[in-house]
């Protein structure tokens, strides 16, 4: 297998963009083919949900996510949609494209929260998680195909790949290791945005509450996103790690007003 990988792996590379600086891994996508499948998955995920009609809900959450955004180091413009559903999760597609559920604003009881769950996906955006994984998955199906079949072909059967070719959801399940970037980066853009980094410990302990107590209730964000207490304990230490500002954000009365507009309406739309 190995004398197979070290041949065809050249050809990938050529076939694909490899991008040695892109998240520090492998990865045969292009920034504009990123863009391209993450557009073409948004569409299929709209096309599925109810995405949520509020305008002054959605101008918030985007207004939001494009603060968090402009801290991050990442190369693609981001949009940030509204579902309208009882989970508490939001995710991120490649390309920059986040869709965050109604249920996390009703979680996040300040705006610190919210803020911490958007840096965490735009952080699996900005370290460009989805195609490092996608490149990785490609090299091992090329790997395990047998020996006979002509190597030429196989630049060919990655750069269709790498053009975007859809793949199921639990794609978004990451490694453990993409998820402790997600949150190590996800705390300095909170911080370089202004908001008290503490945020993100108090979700997750929200989340692991709830999956002690509930685990019904949080059952599919934890099908993306690991649990785990030494999770919390790290995203601590990094919190630690960080200069003091005094005038952190913890919430605001716009998100509070907001917040209050969502969870109003919910006997109405239920």
């Amino acid at each position: 297998m190995r004398p197979l990988l070290a041949a065809i792996l050249p050809m990938l590379m050529a076939a694909g963009a490899y991008a040695a600086d892109a998240g520090k891994c492998l990865n045969f996508y292009s920034i504009e083919k990123e863009m391209a499948w993450g557009k073409r998955l948004a569409g299929e995920v709209e096309r599925e949900s109810k995405i949520d009609g509020d305008a002054i809900l959605s101008e918030y959450v985007n207004r939001v996510g494009q603060n968090l955004a402009r801290q991050s180091d990442a190369k693609v413009p981001f949009t940030f949609r509204v579902i309208d559903g009882s989970e508490m999760n939001a995710f991120a597609l490649p390309g920059g494209y986040v869709f965050v559920y109604t249920g996390l604003i009703e979680l996040a009881s300040d705006e610190d929260e919210f803020a911490a769950a958007l840096a965490h996906e735009i952080a699996h955006v900005a370290a460009r998680h989805m195609t490092c994984r996608a490149s990785e998955e490609q090299v091992a199906r090329a790997a395990s195909i047998i020996p006979g079949i002509f190597l030429g072909g196989l630049g060919g059967v990655a750069a269709r790949n790498a053009a975007g070719a859809a793949v199921p959801m639990t794609f978004l399940s990451f490694s453990r290791h993409d998820e402790s970037e997600a949150d190590f980066l996800g705390v300095q853009y909170m911080y370089a945005a202004g908001y008290d980094p503490t945020g993100a410990v108090s979700i997750l302990e929200k989340l692991e509450a709830l999956r002690k107590t509930n685990p019904g209730a949080v059952a599919k964000v934890f099908a993306t996103h690991p649990s785990g207490s030494n999770r919390i304990e790290k995203t601590e230490q990094e919190i630690q790690r960080m200069l003091p500002k005094p005038d952190y954000v913890v919430t605001t009365s716009e998100y509070r007003e907001v917040r209050e507009r969502l969870i109003a309406r919910k006997p109405e739309s239920r």
